[in-house]
C-alpha cells in the first residue's frame, strides 16, 4: 500500500511511501478489536482498598455479658461492627480487574487498528514533526489547513517531538504518543491517525524486526 508523505506545513511536495500490507493491509475483524479494547480497559481500573469484615478482625470470641438482664442488646462478641474496633459491615473488597490475552491476539489488534484507519482514508504520514516556531496558535492554524479531523492522534518514533508536544499541550483535539505507545483503545477513539516516518519504521519492526 501506497501514501503519500505529507509536511506539516503543507509546502513539501511530498513523496510516496510503501506501507507494510502485513501491518497497515489486514481486513479488520470487529471482534478482535472489541477484545483488545475491552483487555485494555479492565486492565486500567484500579480496585477498592479491602477493609476488614467481621470475620477478618481480631478480637475475642468471649460472650462478654449476659443474655438477659444487662440492660443491653445480646452481642456474643466484640468483633460486631456495631463496637469500636469492630469489624466493618460490607466493606470495600478487593476485586481481580487483571484479565489476560494472549500476545497474539494483542498484536493482531494493533494490526488490524492500523489497517482500519488506512482503510477507511483516515491514515495520515508526515515526513516530521518539527515546526519552525513551537507556538499553540500556529499550529493550529496549520492543522486547520490540513484537516485532520475533530481529534487527531499523532504518534512520532522513540522519542516526542519536545517542540511539537509544547504546542499541542493546550489543544484538547490532539494527542501526542511515541511509537512503543501506540495502543489498539487510542487509535480507535481518534479520528484520524498520524505517523511520522520514524513512527512508521517502528511499528513495522514491532512486528516484522
Amino acid at each position: 500500500m501506497k501514501v503519500k508523505v505529507q509536511s506539516l506545513d503543507g509546502k513539501g511536495k511530498g513523496s510516496d511511501l510503501e506501507l507494510n500490507d502485513a501491518v497497515f493491509g489486514l481486513e479488520p475483524r470487529a471482534d478482535i478489536l472489541h477484545r483488545v479494547v475491552t483487555w485494555q480497559l479492565e486492565k486500567r481500573r484500579g480496585t477498592a482498598r479491602g477493609a476488614r469484615e467481621r470475620a477478618d478482625v481480631a478480637r475475642t470470641g468471649k460472650k462478654f455479658g449476659r443474655q438477659k438482664g444487662g440492660g443491653t442488646a445480646r452481642h456474643g462478641d466484640r468483633r460486631a461492627p456495631i463496637f469500636i474496633g469492630g469489624g466493618k459491615a460490607h466493606g470495600p473488597r478487593v476485586r481481580d480487574f487483571n484479565p489476560s490475552l494472549n500476545k497474539k491476539v494483542r498484536a493482531l489488534g494493533l494490526k488490524m487498528a492500523l489497517s482500519a484507519k488506512a482503510k477507511g482514508g483516515n491514515l495520515v504520514v508526515l515526513d516530521s514533526l518539527d515546526l519552525d516556531e513551537a507556538k499553540t496558535a500556529k499550529l493550529k492554524a496549520q492543522l486547520g489547513k490540513l484537516g485532520f479531523g475533530k481529534t487527531a492522534l499523532f504518534i512520532d518514533g522513540d522519542a516526542l517531538n519536545v517542540g511539537f508536544a509544547h504546542a499541542s499541550a493546550n489543544l484538547h483535539e490532539v494527542n501526542l504518543l511515541p511509537a512503543v505507545g501506540a495502543n489498539v483503545y487510542d487509535i480507535l477513539n481518534h479520528e484520524t491517525l498520524v505517523l511520522t516516518r520514524a513512527a512508521v519504521e517502528k511499528l513495522e519492526a514491532r512486528f516484522h524486526g
